[in-house]
C-alpha cells in the first residue's frame, strides 16, 4: 500500500497528461492546414493578377508607371490652343416641316368630271384651272332662274301700275280705301317674290362656278386623285379632286422645353430676328437657314413643352413636307469668351480639368465649362493663348513631361476653329442645350 503514493503524487503534478496531448495536437494541425490553402490561393491571385497586368504594362512600355515623371522618356501630345472668340446658346429639338398653307380640295357639287388640268407634281399659281366639271345642268339651273326673275319683275311691275291708278282714285273718292291697301299689300307680296328669285339666282350662280375649280394659292399638287369621266360627289372628303401645298415658304414646328421660355422671350420681345437652323436626320448636313416666326400661346401640359414655329424661304425646294429636321435656335450670342476643343476636357467625378502645357510639362488646371457648341466649349480657368494637352490622355498625369507631336504645333493644326462653323456634335435630342462633358 505504500508504494503507490508515489505513482499518485506524479500524476498529480503533471500538467499534461497523456490524454490531453491529442486534441491540442490536432488542433495545430488544423490550423496548418488552413494556412497552406490561404498561401495556395494568394499565390494563384497573384498569378492571376500579373497575368492581366502584363499586356497593360507592355502598351505602357515596359510595365513601369504611365507617365510618371522619367519613366519612358516624355509624352507626345497633341496640342489645342484657347482662343478668345463668340459662341452660341443654342436650343435644339426635332422638328416637322410644315407648309404655310394646305389645301384638300373636295368637290361641292355633284357631276361628271369633264377635264384634269393639273400634272402630278406640278407647281400651279393662284387662280390656275385644275378641275372641270359638267357645267351644263347647273347652266341651265341658272337660265330658269333667271326667266323666273324676269317673269316676277312684270309682275310686280304691273302691280304698281294699278297702285298708281287706284291711288288716282281714291284721291277722288271713286274706290273704297279697302282696294288701295289690298294692292298696296300685292305690291309688297310681288316684291318679296322678286327678291326671292334675285337669291335663287344667285344661288345657281354660284353652283355653276363650282363646275370650274382653280387653285386657290401658288402650290405645288400632289398626285392624280381623279380622271376624267369620274362621278364627283357633293362634300365627300373621302375622294378629294386634289392636294396643294405651299412650299416657299414653308414652315418647321418643333418644341422646347418650358425652362427655355424666358430666355426665347427675353429675346423675341426685342424684336430680335432669333435664327434657326434645319439639320437632316443625322445632325451634320445642314439642310436650310430661317428664322422663328412665331411662339403658340400654350404650354402643353402633359409634355411640359411649347410649339414655335419657323420660316424658310425653302426657294431651293430642300424642306419638304411633313419631313423631319433637327432645329438648332440660336438664342443668343456669347461675346469674348475662351474657347476650347471639347475633346480636351476631362473628368474627375464633378471636377473638369485640362492639362496645361507649360515649358514641356502638363499641369493639372481646374476649370468651369460653359456652353458647349459642336466641338467647341467655352471655359474659365484657363486664358485664350493657353496650351492643352487634346490627346494622349491615358498616358498624361501631373507633371509629366511631354513634347509636341509632329505637324501639330499650337496655333497651326491644334488650335480651334471658330464655333460658328461646327456642326453639332450629337445628335439634337427633344429639346434644350446639348450637354456640356
Amino acid at each position: 500500500m505504500t508504494e503507490e503514493h508515489p505513482k499518485k503524487s506524479t500524476e498529480a503534478n503533471n500538467p499534461n497528461p497523456p490524454g490531453a496531448t491529442k486534441p491540442k495536437r490536432s488542433m495545430v494541425k488544423r490550423v496548418i492546414v488552413w494556412l497552406l490553402i490561404l498561401l495556395v490561393f494568394a499565390g494563384l491571385f497573384v498569378v492571376v493578377f500579373r497575368q492581366k497586368s502584363a499586356p497593360q504594362a507592355a502598351a505602357q512600355g515596359g510595365g513601369g508607371r504611365r507617365g510618371a515623371p522619367g519613366g519612358g522618356g516624355p509624352v507626345s501630345v497633341v496640342p489645342a490652343t484657347a482662343k478668345k472668340g463668340d459662341i452660341g446658346v443654342y436650343q435644339e429639338a426635332i422638328g416637322t416641316v410644315t407648309p404655310v398653307y394646305t389645301s384638300t380640295i373636295i368637290s361641292q357639287i355633284t357631276g361628271q368630271i369633264e377635264a384634269v388640268h393639273y400634272t402630278e407634281g406640278q407647281t400651279v399659281h393662284k387662280g390656275d384651272p385644275l378641275v372641270d366639271i359638267d357645267p351644263r345642268p347647273y347652266e341651265a339651273n341658272v337660265t330658269q332662274a333667271q326667266g323666273t326673275l324676269d317673269k316676277d319683275t312684270q309682275v310686280l311691275g304691273q302691280a304698281k301700275m294699278d297702285l298708281e291708278r287706284y291711288r288716282t282714285a281714291w284721291a277722288k273718292n271713286a274706290i273704297a280705301k279697302q282696294i288701295l291697301d289690298d294692292q298696296e299689300k300685292t305690291v309688297s307680296q310681288d316684291e318679296g317674290t322678286v327678291k326671292a328669285d334675285q337669291g335663287q339666282l344667285q344661288f345657281d350662280q354660284v353652283q355653276l362656278t363650282y363646275c370650274h375649280i382653280t387653285a386657290p394659292f401658288t402650290g405645288r399638287v400632289g398626285l392624280r386623285l381623279v380622271d376624267p369621266g369620274n362621278l364627283a360627289q357633293a362634300n365627300n372628303s373621302n375622294t378629294p379632286l386634289v392636294v396643294i401645298t405651299q412650299e416657299q415658304p414653308i414652315t418647321v414646328i418643333f418644341t422646347v422645353a418650358e425652362d427655355a421660355l424666358g430666355e426665347i422671350q427675353a429675346q423675341y420681345r426685342h424684336g430680335a430676328a432669333l435664327r434657326v437652323d434645319a439639320y437632316d436626320r443625322t445632325a451634320l448636313i445642314k439642310i436650310a437657314t430661317g428664322k422663328l416666326l412665331t411662339l403658340d400661346n400654350l404650354i402643353d401640359t402633359t409634355t411640359g413643352t411649347l410649339k414655335l414655329r419657323a420660316i424658310f424661304d425653302n426657294s431651293n425646294g430642300a424642306l419638304f413636307p411633313n419631313q423631319f429636321v433637327n432645329t438648332r435656335l440660336l438664342v443668343k450670342t456669347l461675346h469674348n469668351m475662351t474657347l476650347i476643343p471639347a475633346s480636351a476636357i476631362q473628368h474627375n467625378g464633378e471636377t473638369a480639368f485640362v492639362y496645361l502645357i507649360q515649358k514641356g510639362t502638363a499641369q493639372v488646371r481646374n476649370i468651369k465649362t460653359g456652353v458647349a457648341d459642336g466641338t467647341v466649349t467655352s471655359v474659365e480657368g484657363i486664358n485664350p493663348g493657353d496650351v492643352v494637352a487634346n490627346s494622349s490622355f491615358e498616358k498624361l498625369q501631373p507633371n509629366s513631361k511631354v513634347v509636341i507631336a509632329k505637324g501639330n504645333q499650337p496655333g497651326a493644326q491644334g488650335g480651334t476653329q471658330p464655333a460658328a462653323t461646327q456642326p453639332p456634335a450629337t445628335k439634337p435630342t427633344k429639346s434644350g442645350n446639348k450637354a456640356t462633358p
